[in-house]
């Protein structure tokens, strides 16, 4: 998954850096002091968007503040492409290179309990049924920290080369029931990698970290991720006469335990992560019924994909195996919710001391263990170069061990890290735009 061409321009870059004077860049510290004065505005960005998170492909308001604030800097907009999914084009006073940078802009179904006085009470539909939603995984800063960066670069147009396309994308959290696409994918569809096209991507997340600290890893970074539905049948029967049906509970059990023994006892551990994990089951509506049916439903993570397609081929097999045995038939189905985040060998080599330009290189690693978290980015990826990132967001003085993880009710980001987050999406473009076309 290497691009040659990318190489190639990047040790062009190299050689041209070390020729070239150093007025010939926009300097990091221009770059901080423009972030600076946009920081109130980022904070207030990312303060109304958290009191108003709606649901993927349901982020009306949110794309309408954001394509709002794109036209108003003069730059090319394009609403509704994946539903909702903003695309905003800068185009710089000379012709150059061009580079994405992409941030995704839905909420959980998750009660919030931060809190804050800025705090979701807003609610949604999520399987036809009416829920709270907060952002409970930080897309409401991923979207205020682009906001900011295209502000910042807007006001650096005379002195830019080539074109800057900002990707706002609903769904990251994977399709809504019913839809065949998440919000990635859907916008790929339409044209969104298209007119311009970029010749590279980079996007960034906040996590559980250090404030202020980056981390990723070349190749393989975020595990792909596969929803797994499994449905048992057998035949209902009083709980007191089990033998007289066909009992699906006791075939979940071992199902349930069949899965678990078979990331445990089939993986080689030393190779890749893998996570199988079984988390919903339901069954039943009365204590002394056995019912004729259950669901169950969980995530593969996987960083292998001839290993995830032999696991998934093994796991159907058992399970089939698990419910005759039972008396009981499975169905076994997978979908995959995003592939593995990829990220680009050279390109990520190149975009560390890019990052130590806006953190600072001791708060930099470029080498982190990989995480058994997914991102739709990874779509991205398959199509152009790209990397992605974390930016550590957890509260001053606070173990990031034990700091709330993303998708927690109490998960909340430390406002400190936006300009960071600023800071690294403008200097990408900056220093990519800078590059010798290939």
């Amino acid at each position: 998954m290497r691009h040659p061409a990318l190489a190639a321009a990047l040790l062009a870059l190299a050689a041209l850096t070390a020729a070239a004077p150093a007025a010939a860049q926009v300097a990091a510290a221009e770059v901080a002091r423009a972030v600076e004065a946009v920081t109130p505005e980022v904070v207030a960005w990312r303060r109304d968007l958290h009191q108003h998170p709606e649901l993927g492909f349901a982020e009306t308001r949110t794309a309408g503040v954001v394509a709002a604030h794109l036209r108003a800097l003069g730059l090319e907009v394009r609403e509704g492409v994946g539903k909702t999914g903003v695309i905003g084009v800068l185009r710089g006073a000379r012709p150059g290179r061009t580079v994405a940078l992409r941030a995704d802009m839905d909420a959980l179904p998750v009660q919030e309990a931060t809190g804050l006085p800025f705090a979701s009470t807003a609610t949604g539909t999520y399987q036809g049924n009416t829920v709270p939603v907060a952002h409970a995984c930080g897309h409401d800063a991923h979207i205020a920290m682009l906001m900011g960066a295209a502000e910042v670069l807007t006001g650096l147009r005379d002195r830019i080369s080539g074109t800057v396309v900002f990707i706002f994308q609903p769904a990251e959290e994977g399709a809504p029931p019913g839809e065949p696409l998440g919000g990635a994918a859907l916008m790929i569809e339409e044209g969104a990698l298209e007119n311009p096209a970029p010749e590279a991507i980079f996007g960034l997340h906040v996590v559980p970290g250090r404030p202020g600290t980056i981390f990723y890893r070349p190749q393989g970074f975020m595990a792909a991720s596969d929803r797994v539905d499994i449905r048992l049948t057998g035949r209902q029967t009083h709980g007191a006469w089990p033998w007289k049906g066909v009992d699906v509970i006791a075939a979940s059990a071992a199902v349930v335990q069949t899965v678990n023994t078979l990331t445990a006892r089939t993986v080689d551990p030393t190779t890749t992560p893998t996570v199988f994990t079984i988390a919903t089951l339901d069954a039943g509506v009365r204590y002394n019924i056995i019912p004729g049916d259950a669901t169950l439903s969980g995530t593969l993570r996987t960083f292998d994909v001839d290993q995830r397609n032999a696991l998934i081929q093994r796991a159907e097999a058992a399970i089939e195996n698990v419910a005759h045995a039972h008396g009981a038939e499975a169905e076994f189905s997978v979908r995959q919710n995003a592939a593995l985040v990829f990220n680009d060998p050279d390109l990520s080599a190149w975009l560390a001391p890019v990052l130590g330009e806006a953190a600072g290189a001791e708060n930099v690693n470029p080498a982190t263990p990989p995480t058994t978290v997914a991102e739709d980015f990874s779509y991205f990826q398959q199509r152009i170069p790209g990397v992605f990132y974390h930016l550590g967001a957890s509260a001053d003085g606070v173990d990031p061990a034990t700091s709330p993880p993303n998708h927690s009710p109490e998960f909340d980001v430390n406002e400190s890290v936006l300009p960071v987050g600023v800071r690294a999406h403008v200097l990408t473009a900056l220093r990519f735009l800078e590059q010798p076309r290939s």
